[in-house]
């Protein structure tokens, strides 16, 4: 089983290098606390790991606080401390020498999942459930913008955005507000062009993927990834089939502009195309 991993993670990489030498002309590029800003460090095992949002990223981060020390299981540990708690240090917190330090010498790693099925679940979870920053931020500015006569509520409140409205935002060229983390490119936010990664798994082959790295780094062996949902868990994972339902909402060329967009995070990472 190990031989058949080693093989998926030498082509994963072979691909991912091949797209970028082929599509990209920043290898020789400065890498600065930018590029790193969204990459988070464990010194006891060094690794670092870039966290691609709705890739299992809540997961990753309990992981790496058990290898850190700062917690026994990740069943201990709270989605707020995951996310808000900053238990965990980022690589952009160091200096010049200790970013190329970690950088040339650390297990650098990355997890993704198919594009659109990770736009979907962004969706759901941001937009479909309450939420005191995403609503006010970016719903009221999406609803104002592409919604032909908003009832005031709606503007007031910047509640029930609808996909549709959201993925016109995103193809919007001149967006009335900005790009988030979680429905940016893991090109941008990873710059796998730029950080040559040891190991790239993938969300769809979660549990192979992260249990095999876990052995590559010599974790302890009782500790396994996690595999519950961390974030509205009665509700259904995000799959295939509930992505297709979304997009059926779109035109043609909605959805032809939509693979546009990810068209580099597919074939980086060899998905196909929906």
């Amino acid at each position: 089983k190990w031989k058949s991993l080693y093989q998926i993670q030498g082509e994963r990489k072979r691909i991912m290098r091949e797209t970028c030498s082929k599509y990209k002309s920043n290898n020789r590029r400065i890498i600065t606390p930018y590029h790193v800003s969204r990459i988070f460090v464990e010194d006891k095992y060094r690794v670092l790991y870039c966290e691609v949002p709705k890739a299992g990223c809540s997961n990753w981060k309990r992981v790496l606080m058990v290898l850190n020390g700062l917690a026994s299981s990740t069943k201990d540990i709270q989605h707020n401390t995951v996310h808000y708690g900053n238990y965990l240090k980022r690589l952009d917190g160091f200096d010049h020498k200790g970013i190329y330090h970690r950088l040339s010498t650390y297990t650098k790693m990355l997890f993704i999942r198919e594009p659109f099925e990770k736009l979907v679940s962004a969706f759901r979870d941001k937009f479909e459930h309450p939420n005191n920053y995403y609503h006010p931020v970016f719903g009221k500015a999406i609803i104002s913008r592409y919604r032909v006569n908003a009832t005031k509520e709606a503007l007031r409140t910047g509640s029930g955005v609808k996909f549709k409205e959201f993925i016109q935002y995103l193809l919007d060229v001149h967006r009335p507000v900005g790009m988030d983390i979680h429905w940016d490119h893991v090109n941008r936010l990873c710059s796998p062009c730029l950080i040559d990664y040891d190991f790239v798994g993938k969300f769809e082959s979660m549990e192979d993927d992260a249990n095999f790295f876990l052995h590559l780094i010599g974790a302890p062996q009782n500790l396994t990834f996690p595999k519950f949902k961390d974030r509205h868990s009665n509700e259904e994972r995000t799959t295939t089939k509930i992505t297709q339902q979304y997009f059926a909402q779109l035109s043609p060329s909605q959805r032809q502009q939509s693979y546009d967009f990810y068209y580099m995070d597919y074939l980086m990472f060899n998905y196909s195309k929906p």
